[in-house]
């Protein structure tokens, strides 16, 4: 038996007798490996060929409740550990600041402190930031947190009246324009082809997508999206930012990979360059956000652009019980499309458990007092209330359930509300716990208390935090069940440290601070589907499972619809033992009983009939390795050869006279009224375009072009700086210029 308060060692073995634990989940304080092979204990087969595949690159095809964090952050923590990668050389990308947060804290767990975990956008902003003085030059302008405002006055400068709904709704569209790299000038094609439909005329979302971006620089202001968008202009344009940005991170890790969209996919390739130290970890089944962007279709091309790709297929469900992972496979059998073609057939490694339940109401209010009288039997059981779960398709349908669980007295909290260490009253409870472990022997407070459960439970009762909980909702009780939920992380650190004192806990805050590694705070959870992703609870009630609502009814095409679909899937597998799931007949008590259940329950649920449709080929599990030496699909570039100046012949090195091909004091042949005519061309472009004059060209290669003034495309794309994006897209204005004829010409002979 381990010694109190110590966590056992798992065997190698521990994986085949059914251990969730092992899988999915760790104590809360564990010990860190003491070698990078004991890193390797208690993972299964699968999950040990991932941390193991340190070299080439690796697609872990991961299902739900697979353990993929796990794998991966594993993999990580053993290539460190085992000398092979140097943490500083690691950089970790997800797509949520609590996702990068749990990766940095397992990480951290696992003796691996010092890799680099971030989302996208933050590992591109701390580059921008960094690099602009040398690329731009000048301070970087300011980054905006929403665009709402923004939004609402360039539609005022357009003099389009946008009510509220619509403002978020043409904020989206412009986010989704961004993220797919499309101006204003190709948003209404861009749109079409990628059959969205636009909430407004599409000539008149591209207008306002424009004045958008004359706001921004008028204000010398960014968003999020340009922080992208520019990091992969400097990347492309400065090759000596570039390496030095190659030369830090050697290795990459992509978490979520099948939500990556097309800019992110392109600032992955251009920090990745000529190599492949690349490791990518997805599920095409849940693909829930494309409305963004996201695309699965990087992820299962992987293997296509990677033919030396090392492929390991995750299928071990640790996270739920038979019968709920049997209606997640049954919920996919029936898929259309690409993802449903290289869907994962989930094997559960759990006890089973009860059947998942199916209910119907006869009107939503009904629906909700229902779940929420069943909650408070649970939680009169003795399940907690943090570990129950109520999911919806929309906001909109919270506040039934906030109402019903207020009036049953059960707690609950909304999902997506503030980062828990940034809450004010955590703020202020940390700065009283640190005060109280510096000077504690002079407060009052502590005279009569010696464990530290018992200091923490004094200290906060200066805060505000009292033995039972306030009665009703709002802020009151929000503030209690923050510093409830400090107070039941004092009693787990005390039982797994018992000499623990004050100052080692206020070190564990500091430390889950600065991950975002908030402890859980005691509540039912409310949640859309999408905020749900990535999260789990032992009870789940996925309520308003109906015809309209699931699927939506907005969702159209076939593309949609299985997309809604994935999204059913993605609330389904964040149960872990217990399935609730409901509908109403009807919105309103009195109103006409017209609804049915999903389409998506027809062969699942008691005494429906399955759907007619062909059924998808499940993938079982394992590991593909790929042919040793191969490459994708597209040329390697060709070895570079030293560059030299054509006047001197002196070989260059600095990229700006690279680009001229001749030294700066060589003298110049440039063409100065071509040069100023390029000039003018190009802020137009940028006018139109919404971008910055230097994402067209930069300076340094528009006087290339006036000095070597190029009469076809062949000359032109020799050019440093022209890349067949840009020949594409401004070939012809440009060798128009060039050639002496004006745009209007070459445009009528075109």
């Amino acid at each position: 038996m381990p010694a109190c308060g110590q966590p056992a060692q798992p065997s190698r073995a521990t994986w085949q007798h059914g251990c969730v634990t092992a899988a999915t989940h760790s104590t809360l304080f564990p010990q860190v490996p003491d070698s990078a092979d004991a890193v390797l204990e208690g993972l299964d087969p699968e999950q040990r060929e991932v941390a193991t595949a340190l070299h080439g690159p690796v697609c872990v095809l991961a299902g739900a409740g697979t353990g993929k964090t796990r794998a991966i952050t594993h993999r990580i923590a053993y290539g460190v550990r085992a000398g092979i990668l140097h943490p500083s050389s690691v950089l970790a990308v997800t797509f949520t600041n609590r996702a990068a947060g749990e990766m940095r804290g397992r990480l951290r767990q696992l003796g691996a402190a010092g890799v680099q975990a971030r989302t996208f956008h933050s590992a591109a902003l701390r580059q921008l930031q960094y690099f602009w003085p040398k690329a731009i030059g000048g301070a970087m302008p300011r980054l905006v947190d929403r665009k709402i405002q923004l939004v609402a006055d360039a539609a005022a400068a357009c003099r389009i009246r946008l009510d509220r709904g619509e403002l978020r709704d043409v904020t989206a569209e412009i986010e989704w324009s961004k993220v797919t790299q499309t101006v204003p000038a190709d948003y209404a094609p861009a749109a079409a082809k990628a059959g969205r439909e636009s909430p407004r005329d599409p000539a008149e979302i591209a207008q306002l997508y424009a004045a958008y971006e004359d706001v921004k620089r008028d204000r010398s202001v960014i968003d999020f999206e340009d922080v992208l968008l520019l990091t992969v202009a400097v990347l492309q344009d400065r090759h000596d930012i570039a390496e030095q940005i190659r030369a830090q991170y050697q290795h990459f890790v992509v978490d979520e990979y099948q939500d990556v969209s097309p800019l992110q996919q392109r600032l992955l390739e251009l920090w990745l360059g000529e190599r492949d130290s690349l490791c990518v970890v997805g599920d095409a089944s849940q693909t829930i956000y494309s409305f963004t962007g996201a695309t699965p279709d990087h992820l299962l091309d992987f293997r296509t652009r990677h033919p030396g790709a090392t492929v390991v297929k995750l299928v071990r469900d640790y996270r739920s019980t038979p019968q709920v992972v049997h209606l997640a496979n049954g919920l996919l059998a029936q898929a259309r499309g690409r993802a449903a073609d290289h869907r994962l057939e989930l094997v559960s490694q759990r006890p089973a458990g009860p059947e998942p339940v199916y209910a119907e109401y006869t009107d939503e209010p009904a629906e909700a007092e229902g779940a929420a009288r069943r909650i408070r039997e649970l939680v009169d059981s003795g399940v907690p209330a943090s570990e129950i779960a109520v999911l919806f398709r929309t906001n909109a349908q919270s506040e039934t359930y906030e109402q019903a669980l207020a009036d049953a007295a059960v707690p609950y909290q909304l999902r997506g509300a503030e980062r828990f260490f940034d809450r004010p009253e955590v703020r202020k409870a940390g700065i009283a716990l640190r005060g109280a472990a510096r000077f504690g022997g002079n407060d009052s407070l502590l005279d009569d208390v010696v464990d530290l459960p018992s200091q923490v439970r004094a200290v906060l009762s200066g805060e505000g935090w009292t033995t039972q909980p306030p009665a009703g909702s709002g802020a009151v009780r929000e503030r209690w069940e923050s510093l409830a939920a400090l107070v039941n992380l004092a009693q787990d650190f005390a039982a797994a440290r018992p000499a623990a004192t004050l100052a080692d806990l206020v070190a564990e805050l500091d430390e889950r601070a600065n991950a975002q590694h908030a402890p859980t705070v005691q509540g039912v959870t409310l949640a859309s589907l999408h905020s749900a992703k990535g999260l789990e609870w032992d009870v789940v009630f996925l309520v308003g499972v109906a015809e309209g609502m699931m699927p939506i009814t907005y969702a159209k095409t076939d593309e949609q619809i299985e997309e809604e679909r994935r999204l059913l899937y993605v609330g389904v597998t964040r149960a872990r033992e217990h399935l609730h799931v409901s509908w109403a007949l009807s919105r309103s008590p009195g109103g006409r009983p017209s609804r049915r259940p999903s389409r998506f329950l027809d062969g699942l649920r008691p005494g429906s009939t399955a759907t007619a449709g062909r059924t998808a080929a499940g993938g079982a599990g394992g590991i593909e390795r790929g042919i040793p030496g191969t490459r994708g699909s597209t040329p390697k570039r060709a070895q570079r050869v030293p560059a030299r100046c054509r006047v001197c012949g002196r070989t260059l090195t600095d990229p700006g006279e690279m680009k001229l091909m001749r030294c700066d004091d060589c003298p110049s042949d440039m063409n100065e009224g071509l040069y100023e005519r390029l000039r003018e061309w190009r802020a137009d472009q940028a006018r139109s375009s919404g971008q910055p004059a230097f994402c067209v060209f930069t300076d340094r290669t528009l006087m290339a072009i006036a000095e070597s003034a190029p009469d076809d495309e062949r000359e032109l794309a020799r050019i440093p700086g022209v890349g067949m994006r840009k020949l594409t897209r401004y070939g012809a204005d440009v060798l128009a210029i060039c050639t002496g004829q004006s745009l209007v010409e070459s445009a009528d002979q075109d």
